[in-house]
């Protein structure tokens, strides 16, 4: 789409190195912004006091103005849709209309008792799996960035949103990890 996607992290190098190895690669170039520590994130107002920045993406168009600014949870996953119709609306000058998605019959998705799905990097997906091993219970675990049709069950469930953890408890649909509505529909 004609886009140079760049991750910028006050981390410093060999933080960022560890978590791209941890992902299995990243294919774009990921910088530092770790001296002076988050100078680039506090000139785009992203740099928090206890100093680590939001979770933010800006689009610059190639003039070097800012189009697009998007600064949600860091534990959230930005939505990839989104993104690329403003990358297109930036590059052909409209905003495309929303086409409807196709509809997925996930036959091959897992049911019955705790089914997490979730993402390997997610913080609050890392948390449920160690409550759900210190509660005792088993679940299945579906990772929702190598399974289209998961991904896309997870979005049906929370109206367009990829949330992760989502719970599909017997039926009984958990977004996010909340502790008070999981124990309420596992009764522990």
């Amino acid at each position: 789409m004609n886009t140079q996607v760049l991750g910028i992290s006050v981390d410093h190098v060999p933080c960022l190195k560890a978590w791209a190895e941890s992902l299995g690669g990243i294919h774009f170039p990921l910088l530092s912004d770790f001296w002076p520590h988050g100078r680039a994130a506090g000139l785009y107002g992203v740099f928090r006091p206890e100093g680590h920045s939001e979770r933010a993406i800006f689009i610059i168009d190639r003039a070097g103005i800012i189009q697009y600014i998007d600064i949600h949870d860091i534990n959230d996953q930005p939505e990839n849709e989104v993104l690329f119709a403003e990358l297109t609306r930036i590059n052909q000058g409209f905003v495309p209309s929303a086409a409807p998605e196709p509809v997925r019959h996930p036959a091959d998705l897992p049911h019955g008792g705790i089914v997490m799905y979730c993402t390997p990097w997610c913080p609050d997906c890392r948390d449920a799996r160690q409550w759900l091993k210190t509660c005792n219970l088993e679940y299945r675990e579906v990772d929702v960035t190598r399974n289209p049709d998961a991904a896309a069950q997870v979005r049906r469930w929370n109206g367009g949103s990829l949330v992760t953890p989502t719970f599909d408890i017997d039926g009984t649909i958990v977004p996010d990890f909340d502790i008070p509505r999981l124990s309420e529909v596992l009764k522990i």
